[in-house]
């Protein structure tokens, strides 16, 4: 719909009329000598004066343009523009990734191709937060330490390129679940949200930090926090041969879910990874009401640019 965003300034549209009416010129007294009318007519339309008024006129209609132009624009022609509601889920979602040396296995295969377990994370993950619209979501790393990689934010395009450029090495080599999981529910234990979840991906065995990842599981039943657990590898603690290397605690992550009203995820495979992101997109869906924006598209530059272009033309005809 167009409309204007100041409509009162059209009333200003007549005031030059309005003072020159209310100002009247001082007249002009020349000296002369009386001829006969017929006569007087011929000399009139023979002197350059006639060309002069014809001029004269055309000025005046450029200027009235001018003045036009310029308060059509000063009055701010708009349109409103069709904007789609953001869906609001009221739902503060915390992804809380393991950067852990073991990460740099490479036992994972995407298109035939052998990569590492970080580049699946990165690949399918950053399409799991694109896909959070309307949660606001936050990204939490943990090696050896956890830290804020995003804070909470709805921008979920920036939460996905901080999971693709995501570096082993940057936290420290080993395995603190506890600090990871324990610094998403510092945040979240003050949040206001109607929903607060966690989703947990690990790929090794809690190995730094005093804190028992069971006792923390525990504090997130206390606060009402859920925490999906995503066990990443293809094997764990159960089905490993004594002493192997780059295993995952699947029991541990599964009790964390567990205690926390949270469900848990086996991932062996990256068609796996996929499926589980698919089945959290379920688990907590994002579809719900909408806040609405009124965005108007402003049209005051063309008039703009138009009585400039006039400007310069009577500037022209003036020199």
């Amino acid at each position: 719909m167009f409309e204007f965003a100041d409509p009162w300034i059209l009333l200003a549209l007549p005031l030059p009329l309005v003072i020159t009416r209310l100002v009247k010129p001082r007249p002009v007294f020349e000296r002369g000598f009386p001829v006969p009318d017929r006569i007087g007519g011929m000399l009139m339309a023979a002197s350059p004066q006639a060309q002069i008024r014809t001029r004269t006129l055309a000025d005046l209609l450029i200027l009235w343009i001018i003045w036009g132009l310029m308060i059509f624009a000063l009055s701010g022609p708009r349109q409103l523009q069709p904007v789609s509601a953001l869906k609001v889920s009221g739902r503060d979602l915390a992804i809380v990734l393991d950067l852990s040396g073991s990460m740099v296995r490479e036992d994972f295969y995407l298109d035939g191709r052998q990569i590492t377990r970080l580049q699946a994370v990165t690949r399918v993950g950053s399409e799991f937060a694109r896909r959070r619209a309307g949660d606001r979501v936050a990204l939490i790393v943990f090696g050896s330490e956890a830290y804020f990689a995003t804070p909470f934010t709805f921008d979920t395009e920036a939460v996905a390129r901080r999971i693709q450029e995501a570096t082993i090495g940057i936290s420290g080599r080993a395995t603190n679940i506890s600090d990871g999981l324990g610094l998403a529910l510092k945040r979240l234990a003050n949040s206001q949200a109607a929903s607060r979840v966690v989703i947990l991906l690990s790929d090794g065995v809690n190995n730094a930090g005093a804190t028992n990842p069971g006792g923390v599981a525990e504090l997130a039943a206390e606060i009402g926090v859920r925490v999906h657990t995503i066990a990443l590898g293809p094997k764990d603690l159960q089905s490993a041969e004594p002493g192997e290397r780059g295993v995952v605690d699947a029991t541990t992550l599964r009790a964390i879910a567990e205690i926390s009203g949270g469900e848990a995820f086996r991932v062996k495979t990256t068609d796996d990874l996929v499926d589980v992101t698919q089945a959290l997109d379920r688990l907590e869906a994002t579809d719900s009401a909408g806040l609405t924006a009124e965005v108007y598209r402003s049209f005051w530059t063309w008039p703009a640019a138009m009585a400039a272009a006039l400007a310069l033309l009577a500037a022209w005809r003036q020199a």
